[in-house]
């Protein structure tokens, strides 16, 4: 199952490979509530069709009427703001207050070569920068050591297409269904781990990648990056502090464990009797998931979903702020 991101750059690449022009709009910068974040993307092809969305609808429909009258037709990058007065926002339904702005960029053959690249590198787990002049809409594109929120200057668009986030599950059972669900929904690639072979072939959840191992040799081959998450489930010691031993340990941004303030006790006591340094044991989200007095597995997995958004959004608070002051002050 491909990413969002993936989706979209291969409707790109099939409508430049049958001659099409089609249209690549990003979302540069919000004011308040906005549907989308920063950084999302939407394609457009000549037959108004799309993948992606920036909005509820309301603003694609306007935005596939204008592209179709030829308003954002050519080689430069056309900016424009959707609810930028209280009239915009009751007319193309944005949350109160919200604000968007929207790069449209116009492709042709000439582009096929750097979607294709794009689209490889995210297969392959790897981050491109993509690199668009205002101007001319001539795009480049090169490695990057690390994704980066995008940047808009005055004559320049930055943006990344890095790898997928990947959330690893060590543990099958009814709450790893639940949160395979959840995250799958929410553009996360699913992996479920377990060393006992009859768990994964009773597993009833929905279709992911269920790998049969140790979870420590699982978490180092599949889940060592700074874009995977790895949780685990399985409520028994020797399974869950081996993948925690090489996840904490790793550059993995995040890291749960399920389990009862007293059982995350005497797991900590544990892991650092095992070698752990206090720096790595305080990268350690447990019990994990948002307190929200969640008691059914699917309540649980609502609040390690909760958790996982609200990380990853507050990562970019400071640079959406930034964007937001530069927007409010045009």
């Amino acid at each position: 199952m491909n990413s969002t991101d993936q989706t979209i750059l291969s409707c790109l690449s099939a409508s430049l490979t049958q001659g099409e022009k089609p249209w690549l709009v990003t979302v540069v910068a919000t004011i308040g509530s906005s549907p989308r974040p920063v950084g999302s993307l939407v394609a457009f092809r000549a037959d108004g069709s799309q993948v992606g969305s920036v909005s509820g609808g309301c603003v694609e429909e306007d935005l596939i009427a204008r592209l179709l009258a030829g308003e954002f037709n050519g080689p430069q990058v056309y900016l424009t703001d959707y609810g930028v007065s209280a009239e915009d926002n009751e007319k193309w339904g944005l949350p109160c207050g919200g604000r968007l702005e929207l790069a449209i960029q116009q492709l042709d053959a000439k582009d096929l070569g750097w979607v294709k690249d794009a689209h490889h590198a995210m297969t392959a787990r790897q981050t491109l920068s993509r690199r668009v002049s205002l101007a001319s809409g001539e795009t480049q594109i090169s490695p990057a050591e690390q994704f980066a929120p995008l940047e808009k200057s005055n004559d320049t668009l930055t943006h990344c297409f890095g790898p997928r986030h990947r959330l690893l599950l060590v543990g099958a059972g009814q709450l790893a269904a639940n949160l395979s669900t959840l995250a799958l929904a929410m553009d996360y690639e699913v992996m479920l781990a377990d060393s006992r072979e009859w768990a994964l072939d009773q597993w009833q959840g929905p279709e992911v990648e269920k790998i049969l191992g140790l979870p420590d040799d699982v978490v180092r081959e599949h889940a060592a990056d700074e874009h995977c998450a790895v949780i685990t489930l399985s409520h028994d010691p020797r399974v869950d502090d081996m993948a925690l031993m090489e996840a904490l340990d790793s550059a993995c941004w995040y890291v749960g464990a399920l389990g009862s303030v007293r059982t995350t006790e005497k797991r900590l006591q544990r892991l650092s009797q095992l070698g752990l340094s206090d720096d790595a044991l305080a990268k350690l989200h447990a019990p994990v998931g948002l307190s929200i007095r969640s008691k059914t597995t699917m309540e649980i997995a609502v609040s390690i979903m909760a958790q996982l958004t609200q990380l990853r959004r507050e990562s970019n608070v400071l640079v959406q702020s930034a964007q937001t002051a530069a927007l409010g002050g045009r």
